[in-house]
């Protein structure tokens, strides 16, 4: 494994990209592609998991006798918090052990943790199976980050990094699709029991049906050759180094983050749509679950993936802060439609709406990890990528669904599910617009640096 070679904290933050650096050997494309293919059916799983639990508020507010609240801290932070602080360790140990080894058991750890969010009878053993699945999921976004890296050169990576970002509306929608699916099934029995187990709730028999075939992809990361790493002149892979290097740099790092936690905030206060739908429009589960996943399945995917066309595209035009712009871009397009989502006259109209605010969403997703590997070097963006998605998950997972909840109880006494929903995006997302001409103009003097990311191994 890497270690750095002599240089001090010191060196690190004042290295310049004249010395030269290992040439870098890229696997084949084919290999590169596969290895991206597993590691997004990794992800698309991971949110399936993760969105689960969205689609059943109601069953789990009756059957374990829950307030909005509690049910907002099972959605966000019962999750978010190990998932987000672990993910910096994940980091350090991504940037020097077998990646494909640390994502193969992270799998089967979340996967094995929903299967058990099906067999919890309370509110306290279901916390801690969310938990579970928080630690297992901690894995997958500094190992998938870091690998997809080493394969592909920078001006290259918008792609393959879009088409990993894709899971994120295509996990969601395969789980409101999926989900509703088997929930629908299930609600049709007289009575659902399974071997060792007996007899199980229809939302209990969800959380098994959806969390066991994460198994399968586990088995297949475990057998995956994972790609050799990319070095630069810097060649530093330890934890003072890395922070000496962000600290240097602190302007850029901090204000693109900022940004995306925007972004993270108002799509995981989301987790409440089905809900807003039911109580507000009179939807029920299956009609909502079926447009919401299919938006999610077609237009997120597309969208993503278009933004990593546009971003290689601009970068090899030579607009280097193309990323960046993109961030922008989608930023102003989420923040206003968020707002005014849950505010529509009717769940039509409300969901139209939404549907633009699904674009800028999938478009922040797509061209943020761009933007910040870009100008992170290779040794380090394990480590970088852990802590990036550690503040912008802890961030969107913590504030978006538990505040939605606890406005809900605390101003309107439970009753008014589309103004909370409203207030997240409103309270969290103005301030964030203030922050992107800032953040442009850092990050662009970042690129003209002593150091960026694309300096390393053409």
């Amino acid at each position: 494994m890497a270690k750095g070679a002599g240089l001090s904290a010191a060196t690190v933050a004042d290295a310049r990209p004249g010395s030269p650096a290992p040439a870098h050997v890229w696997p084949r494309p084919l290999r590169a592609w596969y290895l991206v293919t597993l590691l997004t059916i990794a992800y698309i799983f991971s949110f399936v998991d993760k969105y689960i639990p969205a689609l059943l508020v109601e069953p789990l507010k009756r059957d374990l006798g829950l307030s909005d609240t509690e049910m907002g801290l099972l959605l966000g932070p019962a999750f978010a918090v190990l998932y987000a602080t672990l993910g910096l360790p994940m980091g350090w140990l991504a940037d020097r052990f077998r990646r494909t080894t640390l994502v193969a058991v992270g799998v089967t750890l979340w996967s094995l943790a929903t299967a058990a969010s099906g067999l919890a009878g309370s509110f306290g053993r279901l916390l801690l199976a969310r938990v579970g699945v928080g630690i297992g999921d901690a894995t997958l976004a500094p190992c998938a980050m870091s690998m997809i890296s080493d394969s592909f050169p920078p001006a290259r990576r918008g792609r393959p990094i879009a088409l990993y970002v894709a899971a994120q509306s295509f996990g969601a929608g395969l789980a409101a699709l999926g989900g509703a699916a088997v929930l629908g099934w299930a609600n049709a029995q007289s009575e659902i029991s399974l071997p060792v187990f007996g007899i199980v709730a229809p939302w209990q028999f969800t959380f098994i049906a959806v969390g066991t075939p994460g198994l399968i992809v586990a088995a297949l990361l475990m057998m995956m050759r994972e790609p050799a790493r990319e070095t630069s002149a810097l060649n530093s892979t330890t934890m003072s180094q890395t922070l000496r290097w962000l600290g240097a740099r602190w302007p850029v790092y901090a204000s693109l983050t900022a940004v995306v936690s925007v972004m993270t905030i108002v799509a995981y206060s989301q987790n409440w749509y089905a809900a807003l739908w039911q109580r507000q429009w009179g939807w029920d589960i299956t009609r909502f679950a079926t447009w919401y996943g299919l938006a999610l399945i077609i237009l997120g995917p597309v969208t993503v993936n278009l933004t990593g066309w546009l971003s290689d595209r601009l970068c090899a035009r030579g607009r280097t802060d193309g990323p960046v712009l993109i961030v922008m871009a989608g930023t102003l397009l989420l923040v206003p439609t968020g707002i005014l989502t849950p505010l529509m006259p009717s769940g039509e109209l409300a969901f139209v709406v939404w549907l633009g605010n699904l674009v800028g969403l999938s478009a922040v997703s797509a061209a943020a990890p761009v933007a910040l590997l870009n100008i992170t070097p290779g040794e380090m963006r394990g480590q970088v990528s852990a802590l990036f998605y550690m503040i912008i998950m802890l961030t969107g997972l913590v504030v978006g669904p538990l505040a939605v909840g606890y406005l809900n109880d605390a101003l309107f006494a439970g009753s008014n599910i589309a103004f909370a929903c409203a207030l997240v995006p409103l309270i969290i997302g103005v301030p964030g617009l203030a922050l992107l001409r800032y953040t442009r103009g850092e990050y662009r003097k970042a690129l003209a640096g002593p150091y960026n990311g694309a300096s390393s191994a053409q």
